[in-house]
């Protein structure tokens, strides 16, 4: 058998590459649907190769996932690249949901301003770097068009697995493009509600030296479908953390408790409304889910 990675799959058939860059068309047996395990897109995995008469081969094992996303559905990695741009304009509160998502997953999160040549590019950046500051997240400002930002975020990528996600519309394939050289389909944006075309099908995987990348389809809705205590949420928010145990009330969930340590720093303007007003917002929705999970 012969170690490969799922750089694609479609309709049931998995193309996987092997060290060496050799391609392989692969099914996967039976026994993964019995385990209720379907192959992803960054799947390490052992297979064996067709015959000269077979159409295909076949998946043999799927190796252990350090990471899981099944929306998009893809495994492995490492870093998730959060791409906004000034139109369409920015869905922060998908921002801090997959924010939330990578770091549910230990991915390192990184969030990239594409279009800065557009005029409203340099004030997305600074509505990112403002909210964000005490985050924990790198944010990274590039134009996919002119190519500005490129050698500084391709430095960033290095021995990553990233993967690009966002709304669509936003130019992540049109980022692949410039960054590495790739003839990704690429989209526009429809005038009439400035929303994004979906360019991208298919989650696919591109390897460029010590650098890997998946790119996958745009989409406009992340659920945090998981339910978990509510008191948790802000754990998933780095800034919270330096003010944990200074509240008057414990557990405190930083909503509308008096003396609570976080709303008086988001008076002071330390720490971003913008961005606690989401945080709230999702509280509400982990609350809900969470009174209702016997239900």
């Amino acid at each position: 058998m012969i170690e490969g990675t799922i750089i694609r799959g479609r309709g049931g058939l998995y193309t996987a590459m092997d060290d060496s860059g050799n391609t392989y068309v692969l099914r996967a047996k039976k026994k993964f649907r019995r385990m209720g395990i379907s192959p992803l897109v960054g799947d390490k995995i052992l297979l064996t190769p067709g015959e000269i008469s077979d159409e295909h081969g076949w998946v043999e094992e799927i190796h252990p996932r350090i990471s899981q996303c099944l929306r998009p559905p893809v495994a492995n990695i490492t870093l998730l690249c959060i791409v906004v741009s000034p139109q369409p304009a920015p869905d922060w509160l998908l921002v801090d949901k997959l924010m939330i998502f990578a770091r549910k997953q230990l991915l390192t999160p990184l969030l990239i301003v594409n279009k800065a040549d557009i005029d409203e590019g340099q004030e997305t950046l600074r509505q990112a770097k403002t909210m964000y500051a005490k985050a924990d997240m790198d944010v990274f400002c590039v134009s996919a068009k002119t190519g500005m930002g490129k050698e500084e975020l391709l430095s960033r990528f290095q021995d990553q697995v990233c993967c690009f996600s966002g709304q669509s519309g936003v130019g992540k394939s049109t980022l692949l493009n410039q960054l590495f050289g790739l003839q990704v389909e690429t989209g526009d944006i429809s005038q009439k509600i400035l929303r994004g075309k979906n360019t991208t099908r298919h989650a696919e995987l591109f390897r460029f030296g010590s650098v890997t990348v998946i790119d996958t389809p745009g989409f406009s809705l992340l659920d945090l479908d998981e339910v978990f205590d509510p008191v948790l949420l802000q754990d998933y928010y780095p800034e919270l953390a330096e003010y944990a145990g200074q509240c008057r009330f414990s557990p405190c969930y930083h909503a509308t408790e008096p003396g609570c340590a976080v709303r008086d720093a988001e008076k002071e303007g330390i720490l971003s409304t913008e961005r606690l007003e989401r945080y709230r917002l999702l509280l509400k929705d982990c609350r809900e889910k969470w009174r209702d999970r016997y239900d």
